[in-house]
Parts: C-alpha cells; structure tokens; sequence
C-alpha cells in the first residue's frame, strides 16, 4: 500500500451498531400515523441511509419537520430495547484504538440518537471525534463530513479508509479522496453495495484488522 493508512472513519447506524429493527419501525410507525396502510416494511429500506430531513421531505415537503419529531419520539422510547452492535465490533474497535489508529464516527443521525448509540454499546471512548448531521452544511454524500472528520484528526484523505453500509458513505469517501470500504452485512446488501465499487468489502468487521495490518489478540 503506497499510503500508510492512520485514520479509520466509520458511518455508525448498520455498520458498527445494527439499528435496523429500530430505524424501520420508527419509519413505518411515523408513515402508519399519516398514510394509515400506505406503507410496509420493503417501502421503508430505502430511507434507510439518507438524513430524515431528505426522506421526509419527498414524502411530504410541508409536514417534514413535524413526521421528523413524530420518528424521533418513537425511535428515543424504543432504542435501548432494541439496538445492539453487530458481532465483534467492540472488540475489533477496542484493538484498533490500542493500534494507534485515529478513529471517528462520520453520520448523518443527529447529535442526541448518536450519543444514545455510542453510550448504549460503550464505544464512546474509543473515537477522537464525531461528526454528526448538525455537524455539517452538506451530509454525506457530500464530502464535507468526511473532510471536517480528516480536519478534526489531523489526517489526509489519502491516509484514511471512510467505513458504511450505504451508498452515501462509499461516495462521500470517494468525493473526499479517502479509500473507500463497504460492509457485507449491508441492510440492503453486499451486492448493491459492491456496484458503488468500494475499495474493500468486509465480511466481517475484523476484516479491517487484516486490511490494515494489525495482528489479532
């Protein structure tokens, strides 16, 4: 690898913690209260991945902001029942930060739900820096989360790997120059993934340990 890789930056809802459960009930809660029996559960996968503010606002311009508060509400009672990280995340994230590795969260989710996750799966400490939707101008695809990350930690693009589950993270990556790496336990799939043509797909989450060249524990 012609760039030391320093700087891991991983997307947090369906990549490090699986929040799908939580994030599909919450949309078909919200959708059932507006357009009673419009919706099921294929309907929602797709809003999975950009803001709240993008999906909400396609449905419905002018109620966005009140189906918003409407998800939250339901999403905040529900979180700690139902989300969990997915297999050997703590442990892997655990060896990277004791590696040297400079680590941050780069989401679209809005600060409060973030902290929740963080807090709930106890991988706070381990990340210098959180870049969440109130972060930003412009949320990922757009460059500027992952750039404000790279700004945050003192690192180049060309020193960093942008870690998700979604499009969004595999694109703002590239659009930010950082290599690019997807995750096989994708809500929505390794093979949609793989057409965004990322530069690693992870089988599983200590994949990375290989990729980067540390020896397990």
């Amino acid at each position: 690898m012609s760039n030391k890789i320093t700087t891991l930056l991983f997307d947090l809802d369906g990549t490090l913690i699986d929040t799908n459960e939580l994030i599909i009930s919450s949309f078909l809660h919200t959708l059932e209260q507006y357009y009673p029996g419009q919706y099921k559960r294929e309907d929602v996968l797709p809003f999975n991945g950009p803001s709240l503010i993008e999906t909400f606002s396609k449905i419905n311009a002018e109620k966005a902001e009140e189906m918003i508060e409407v998800y939250q509400v339901h999403n905040h009672a529900h979180h700690d029942a139902i989300v969990t990280e997915f297999p050997g995340v703590y442990e892997t994230i655990q060896v990277l930060k004791e590696s040297g590795f400079k680590l941050a969260i780069v989401t679209t989710k809005r600060p409060g739900v973030v902290e929740m996750g963080l807090r709930l799966t106890k991988l706070k400490p381990f990340f210098d820096t959180v870049i969440t939707f109130a972060d930003v101008t412009n949320t990922k695809p757009d460059p500027e989360p992952v750039q404000k990350a790279l700004d945050a930690l003192g690192s180049r693009p060309e020193e960093a790997i942008m870690v998700g589950d979604n499009y969004h993270d595999i694109l703002a990556g590239k659009n930010a120059r950082t290599k690019t790496a997807g995750v096989a336990w994708a809500l929505k799939g390794k093979d949609h993934l793989q057409t965004f043509e990322p530069d690693y797909m992870l089988e599983s989450i200590e994949d990375m340990l290989q990729i980067v060249g540390v020896e397990k524990g």
